[in-house]
């Protein structure tokens, strides 16, 4: 568990079911607390009483609900995803629905992204000169962004690559932020707009 900005924590665990470490991050320098695509960090549960209660789990795509159920069952988080994805959940999870272009509770701007799968969100949070949250449309490894493997953008690879790059030169225009943060990925503090327009016109250059 990391403050990477005021009131801004990340933390990594590793997930058994994909094989891989997944990253999640909990604010208090909103109101009320939140959280974004949560697992439990080595600190457990235990340790945001102390620092304040998330009252919020809010998931990039039905995908990350992770262990929003047991923040929601210790904190009564109420759990979001996009309206497109609720569908994922039929074994008694509550988690409620909302549209893209929606301020959440907390401040938080629930953008579209929708290209690699109809829920795929971005959320936009409106601190420290701007917050962009990224779920499965860009990824960071060893500080380089990348878009998933082909194998899981369906039908259409190159349908879904110039999806992304089209709706994330949308929100560069349209939002200001410098940090983002990655369920995949270490975050990227300072700087990171930048980062991604030069990523996406990469994209460009090679026909996306």
């Amino acid at each position: 568990m990391k403050e990477i900005l005021p009131g801004v924590f990340h933390w990594k665990t590793f997930h058994k079911g994909i094989q891989a470490y997944v990253h999640s991050c909990y604010i208090n320098a909103t109101d009320p607390p939140l959280l974004i695509d949560p697992r439990v960090p080595k600190q457990g549960i235990e340790w945001f009483a102390s620092h304040g209660a998330p009252r919020h789990a809010y998931l990039t795509n039905r995908h990350h609900y992770r262990h929003s159920g047991r923040f929601a069952a210790r904190y009564g988080a109420e759990v979001w995803c996009h309206k497109d994805g609720l569908h994922e959940f039929t074994q008694g999870e509550k988690v409620r629905g909302f549209n893209h272009g929606k301020e959440l509770p907390g401040g938080i701007l629930a953008l579209k992204v929708a290209a690699l799968c109809p829920e795929e969100t971005a959320f936009f949070v409106p601190l420290h000169g701007g917050i962009l949250s990224l779920g499965d449309a860009i990824v960071r490894e060893r500080g380089r962004l990348s878009l998933v493997p082909d194998a899981y953008m369906g039908d259409d690879p190159d349908g879904v690559k110039r999806g992304l790059r089209t709706i994330f030169s949308k929100h560069l225009h349209e939002r200001t932020f410098d940090h983002l943060l990655f369920a995949h990925g270490a975050p990227w503090i300072g700087g990171a707009r930048a980062g991604l327009e030069t990523f996406l016109a990469a994209l460009e250059r090679q026909g996306y």
